[in-house]
């Protein structure tokens, strides 16, 4: 495949990849609000701490074997036929140790009705590992608007389709759990249906060995990454109660999902494109310098105006129930540009031959987390979401450093993207700060949250218009993927330096 072709590709690629995942955003929202005022912070506290063991499940069977598909230069059946078989195996045995562990869940937490809930959910554990293989050929394939159809119908019919019914039907808990089920279960016939792949067991062959040793580092990866990422909620949840799980689980999923789709529009085509330039790291770096001024210059803005705004969205969309989770919200928000940096540096390693440093870096950060955690929960959930914070960063800055030193590159050329993204942050934050002040006396729900987010809108348009060199060129490009026409309109009355963007 030519560069040409393949930079046609990948741009596509990301084009859909961008399209379905503020679609999934808008449905997960929707159904989030929903199914949060129907059932509650206990009933989503039950489901939230089931969710963390399926996570830690997935992490153990999900793509430990499939994930090689995407690595290899070029897939063989045989290739695809052996991941499959592995996979499945890892698949059934972590939903079967899943489904036998649940009683001595549901003592650790010290809620009866987690046994249940881990039980149901061990079946979308298997779900997701035999769906692995077809998933990651499609990522391979660059085939995103496929995979993005196939996560939206999924989570469509899982969760607005079951999940709210069985809501209104006064099943609690159990309408999460369903949905998750429901879903799994659309992903792995769509997903197959879309990319059929041989099925026919292989225990040996002759790339087996680069496959084993792909999926045992995966397999150390996910361990770490799930403990980092989920041993805040295992804490409250021996330290407090499902409540607090609820709460908590609530303000950190949606505070996520802005951090999701951007890696799900970036990372996968990042990852897939990046395998066949494993051989040409300036272009590997280009791109991966590319996609960090996208999230550094204009998601840093977002997250500042996001977590100003968390009271009244809270107050707005979940109702006083959740009033608890506003400041939870607030902080995680501010994660938002390490997040996804570090999310979009993890493929740098990976195409470079370092994938085992993703968790030998940040085993140091784990230990140094848990007590961390563990010291503060008792004293509330607020605590436990400072340290959650000062994690991703810290996280963020050792995964950016190994990419940087992997690719020959320095943080000086990171450094601009992280002040046009600061002076663009403040300029935002200002607005939404008058904005609310200005009908603070007004008693109308919703009315802060409005205006303050139509004043931080005004001020990007205002940048945009008036001084659009402030974002950079890199930020620039990758605006002009999405809309060739803006940019060129807006380059037009640039210095020479910056209108010689590329769309």
């Amino acid at each position: 495949m030519t560069s040409g072709s393949l930079a046609a590709l990948a741009q596509r690629a990301l084009k859909w990849s961008a399209v379905t995942t503020v679609a999934r955003f808008v449905l997960q929202l929707g159904s989030q609000i929903a199914l949060a005022r129907m059932l509650g912070p206990e009933n989503f506290g039950v489901y939230g701490i089931a969710l963390t063991v399926l996570t830690f499940a997935s992490f153990l069977s999900g793509t430990s074997f499939s994930w090689n598909l995407m690595l290899l230069p070029r897939v063989t059946d045989e290739d695809v036929r052996f991941s499959f078989t592995w996979q499945l195996i890892a698949g059934l045995l972590t939903a079967c140790a899943m489904f036998a562990a649940a009683p001595a869940i549901a003592v650790f937490f010290d809620e009866p009705r987690v046994r249940a809930m881990v039980q149901l959910m061990s079946l979308a554990c298997l779900l997701g590992a035999a769906s692995a293989p077809a998933t990651c050929l499609l990522q391979r394939d660059l085939n995103f608007r496929t995979l993005g159809l196939i996560q939206l119908a999924s989570y469509a019919i899982g969760y607005l389709g079951v999940g709210v019914a069985m809501a209104l039907a006064g099943y609690g808990a159990w309408s999460l759990g369903v949905a998750c089920v429901v879903q799994a279960a659309v992903v792995l016939v769509a997903a197959y249906i879309a990319r059929p792949h041989p099925v026919k067991p292989l225990l040996r062959h002759e790339g087996g060995a680069q496959a084993l040793q792909t999926g045992r580092t995966v397999f150390f990866t996910n361990i770490v990454n799930w403990l980092l990422s989920n041993l805040d909620r295992v804490v409250i949840g021996r330290a407090l109660s499902a409540q607090f799980v609820g709460l908590y689980s609530m303000a950190y999923n949606l505070a996520s999902i802005p951090n999701q789709l951007l890696l799900g529009a970036l990372q996968p085509a990042f990852l897939a494109t990046g395998a066949r330039l494993q051989d040409d790291p300036r272009r590997l770096g280009e791109g991966w310098l590319l996609g960090l001024a996208c999230i550094l210059v204009l998601a840093t803005p977002v997250a500042f105006v996001a977590a100003l705004l968390s009271a009244d969205l809270v107050a707005l969309l979940y109702g006083p129930a959740w009033a608890d989770s506003a400041w939870v919200l607030s902080v995680l928000f501010l994660c938002l540009p390490a997040w996804a940096c570090w999310g979009l540096s993890t493929p740098v390693l990976w195409n470079t031959g370092r994938r085992h440093q993703e968790y030998l870096l940040q085993l140091p950060l784990l230990a140094i987390a848990a007590p961390a955690w563990w010291y503060l929960a008792p004293a509330g959930i607020q605590g436990v979401a400072v340290i959650s914070a000062l994690v991703i960063y810290a996280r963020a800055m050792v995964i950016i450093g190994a990419a940087l030193a992997a690719l020959q590159l320095r943080w000086t050329q990171v450094m601009p993207f992280v002040a046009r993204g600061a002076v663009l942050a403040a300029a935002c934050s200002l607005a939404v700060i008058a904005g609310q002040l200005a009908v603070s006396s007004v008693t109308v729900p919703g009315v802060g949250l409005v205006v303050g987010a139509t004043c931080a809108v005004l001020t990007m348009l205002m940048v945009l218009l008036v001084r659009p060199a402030l974002l950079g060129d890199q930020a620039l490009i990758a605006i002009s993927r999405v809309s060739p026409r803006l940019v060129s309109r807006l380059s037009a009355g640039m210095p020479v330096t910056a209108q010689g963007i590329d769309p």
